[in-house]
């Protein structure tokens, strides 16, 4: 957890907002992991392509498809479809990673009884209708390879473009449920070439907007709001923590609350009351964990390989097959 000339976002890098708001967590958030792996599903049995159970929102239909064509129809939603191809194959791979994590340690979307959603809050936005041969072909040179960790699964987080930086998953997306050490903290070319709506944004929200969102979220009200401010920002700037009244929140669970398209990022340069409404500016858009996708677009112009692009924001990882 986006499109129209730029990345789709679902910050989610992925990501129901009850199970992040329930985390006190941010856009993109993350179900809750299972500790040991479950048994595997006939989706990630080991040999070839697996076929995975999908979950189509829309209609509440299920159906079987190849993992491999499931990864172009997130890529074709996630990206332009015209981005350069080792931007696409980048999101491949973390697609393809994403899902397969999901399936073998949180059983895919246990609610719909599936491997996978078509719903972005819940998993990874999903359009087949935008695929074209640039993203088959970039899907087709990635077939297989996902991202590991000490021989298991990444959590492949992503997101649109981190304002200038990345940052921590315990930042982005008030994430504690297990260390997550391939995360890098790095400077992100991805304000230099995103579009202008997504480098630098701003907002008024409606403050009994603002009050029933932040009694989602702290669980008892606020009282009609008079004062907000940042309580407490990361190194890269963002909002770890924000205070409407005497409540304290965190950052990125308010925005989830607020809605994240409505409040792009948790990196803030203003957050304040005017009149009968919360002024809010700020930078970049998504949880800024994992790989900026703006970034991906900027080093793909260079001439970096997907694999590239990954290591320029996950540290200490290795490149696997899955499958053949």
């Amino acid at each position: 957890m986006e499109s129209s000339g730029r990345p789709r976002f679902i910050a989610l890098g992925i990501v129901t907002a009850l199970a992040v708001i329930s985390l006190v967590i941010s856009l993109r958030g993350d179900r809750p992991p299972v500790r040991q792996p479950v048994p595997q599903t006939q989706a990630v049995q080991p040999g070839g392509e697996p076929q995975i159970v999908l979950y189509v929102n829309q209609t509440g239909e299920k159906k079987k498809i190849r993992l491999e064509d499931y990864v172009a129809g997130v890529v074709a939603a996630e990206l332009e479809p015209q981005w350069p191809q080792q931007a696409l194959a980048a999101q491949a791979i973390l697609a393809r990673t994403f899902t397969l994590q999901k399936i073998n340690y949180e059983h895919g979307v246990p609610q719909h009884g599936a491997d996978a959603s078509t719903d972005p809050e819940e998993f990874q936005a999903y359009d087949p209708g935008r695929i074209i041969d640039n993203v088959r072909k970039a899907v087709a040179s990635t077939r297989g390879q996902v991202v590991e960790y000490n021989g298991k699964y990444v959590r492949a987080w992503f997101h649109s473009n981190a304002g200038g930086k990345t940052d921590t998953a315990q930042v982005g997306l008030d994430f504690n449920q297990e260390p997550t050490p391939y995360i890098r903290v790095v400077s992100d070319p991805g304000q230099q070439v995103a579009p202008p709506d997504e480098k630098n944004w701003q907002i008024t929200v409606p403050l009994a907007r603002v009050r029933d969102a932040a009694r989602s979220v702290a669980g008892k009200d606020p009282g009609a709001i008079t004062n907000a401010s940042v309580v407490k920002k990361s190194a890269s700037g963002r909002a770890v923590t924000v205070k409407l009244n005497n409540v304290i929140l965190s950052g990125p669970a308010l925005r989830l609350a607020l809605g994240a398209e409505l409040m792009k990022s948790t990196l803030l340069d203003q957050f304040q009351i005017r009149g009968q409404q919360l002024y809010i500016t700020g930078r970049g858009r998504g949880h800024g964990v994992g790989m900026s996708q703006w970034g991906a677009y900027y080093y793909a112009k260079q001439g970096k390989s997907p694999q590239e692009i990954i290591r320029q924001y996950y540290q200490g990882v290795t490149f696997t097959k899955a499958y053949s």
